[in-house]
C-alpha cells in the first residue's frame, strides 16, 4: 500500500492501493474509488492521477451536444445528470 500527499494538503494524506494482476499494474484511489492501470507501477500511478483529475473536474471539459452528434449519438437520448452506470463491477465493495 502506498500513501501520497497532494500538493498543498500536508495535513491530509490520500490512500492508494497498488497491485499487480499478471503483467498489469492496477492503482486505485480509495477516497474516490477511481482506478486505472498500466504496464508498470509508475504508469499505473500516472494514469490514476489523470483519471482522478478527470473525476474531480480538474481536467477535461464537459461533453457537448455537438460532441455527441459527432459520435453519432442523439443528445436527447443522454441524461443531463450523471448517474452511476448499471454495471456489476460498480457494486463491488473493494
Amino acid at each position: 500500500m502506498a500513501r501520497a500527499s497532494r500538493p498543498g494538503e500536508n495535513e491530509r494524506s490520500d490512500e492508494v492501493h497498488l497491485w499487480r494482476e499478471g503483467d498489469t499494474w492496477i492503482a486505485k484511489d480509495v477516497a474516490t474509488g477511481v482506478a486505472s492501470q498500466g504496464d508498470s507501477r509508475g504508469e499505473a500511478l500516472e494514469m490514476l492521477d489523470e483519471a482522478v483529475a478527470l473525476h474531480e473536474g480538474e481536467a477535461g471539459r464537459p461533453v457537448t451536444d455537438a460532441d455527441l452528434e459527432d459520435l453519432g449519438i442523439d443528445p436527447d437520448s443522454v441524461p443531463d445528470e450523471p448517474r452511476e452506470p448499471d454495471a456489476p463491477w460498480f457494486d463491488s465493495g473493494e
